[in-house]
């Protein structure tokens, strides 16, 4: 199998809740985001988008796996 990088758009986006706090989500599942056995909420905006930019960088050096052609 061959091994290819791709850049692909933002999967996590800080998002402010209604009190004030902020939610980084999950744009592939369209709710909060996880770490383990915890949602990512109540945060403040740069706890949250310090976090966002973080599970952005980690996702893009994921490699992504396609079987051989040929």
């Amino acid at each position: 199998m061959g091994v290819i990088l791709i850049s692909m758009t933002q999967r996590y986006k800080p998002q402010q809740d209604l009190n004030d706090t902020w939610t980084v989500i999950d744009a592939r599942t369209a709710r909060a985001a996880e770490m383990g056995s915890r949602t990512i909420i109540g945060m403040n905006r740069q706890d949250a988008e310090e976090l966002a930019e973080l599970l952005n960088k980690l996702e893009a050096q994921k490699p992504v796996t396609q079987p051989d052609q040929g």
